[in-house]
């Protein structure tokens, strides 16, 4: 694993517009690549959120969502300081928990990075949207977007297209302003018990989901100009 820094990478500050989180670029204020996701989402999945909520209550979803986030956020604190060569010492419970889920991908994720080129990449395309991925650089030998998550229980395939969506919108962005040619998606996703998951999508898989994130972006600014959002 070794840094190459080819691309100069843009700062970015955040915004909330009605609710919805920005990215400030230069003299544009773009909405995130999981806004747009969230406004698009299909009426299924936002029933099957809403009946989740209905049985356990919205007081304990709430609970869930905001530990799993908060777990999340010190997993990937302890991933990045790993990356950029420091370290970090959190004794706290859920630090702990966080560090050895990290250490999980270190160990079973990582070792087939071979190149960094960015780490927290702000990426945008201009007019359209901005995102932040986890790394970006070469994996198993192909150009690609890496992204690191937590779950509270193992996860199938099928269940997170909209992960594998919003990675092909950093890979779109990138492809635009650097002129590359981003071949692949990796998903290095870890549960609390330490259960460790990779997905990587690539090839005409890859090619769909770069297509599916265009149309939801279109969608995204029809509901705008309609004033649905």
């Amino acid at each position: 694993m070794k840094w190459n820094k080819l691309y100069n990478y843009p700062t970015s500050t955040r915004s909330l517009i009605k609710d919805e989180r920005h990215y400030d670029i230069g003299s544009e204020k773009l909405p995130s690549v999981t806004t747009i996701l969230n406004a698009t989402s299909s009426s299924e999945k936002r029933e099957s959120l809403q009946k989740w909520k209905d049985r356990i209550g919205e007081l304990e979803a709430d609970r869930i969502k905001e530990k799993a986030a908060s777990r999340g956020t010190a997993m990937h604190t302890y991933l990045d300081m790993h990356v950029n060569g420091q370290n970090l010492l959190d004794l706290t419970i859920e630090g702990l928990e966080a560090r050895n889920m990290a250490q999980t991908i270190i160990e079973k994720g990582l070792v087939d990075l071979q190149e960094i080129w960015g780490n927290e990449v702000v990426l945008y395309y201009p007019e359209l949207y901005a995102g932040q991925t986890d790394l970006c650089g070469v994996y198993q030998n192909r150009d690609s977007i890496v992204d690191f998550k937590q779950t509270n229980k193992p996860k199938k395939d099928e269940w997170i297209e909209d992960y594998y969506i919003q990675c092909a919108a950093y890979a779109t962005a990138h492809d635009c302003i650097y002129d590359t040619n981003i071949e692949q998606t990796v998903i290095l996703m870890c549960t609390p018990d330490n259960y460790f998951q990779r997905f990587i999508v690539n090839g005409q898989r890859f090619k769909h989901y770069k297509s599916e994130w265009l149309k939801r972006v279109d969608k995204y600014y029809d509901m705008k100009e309609k004033k649905v959002l």
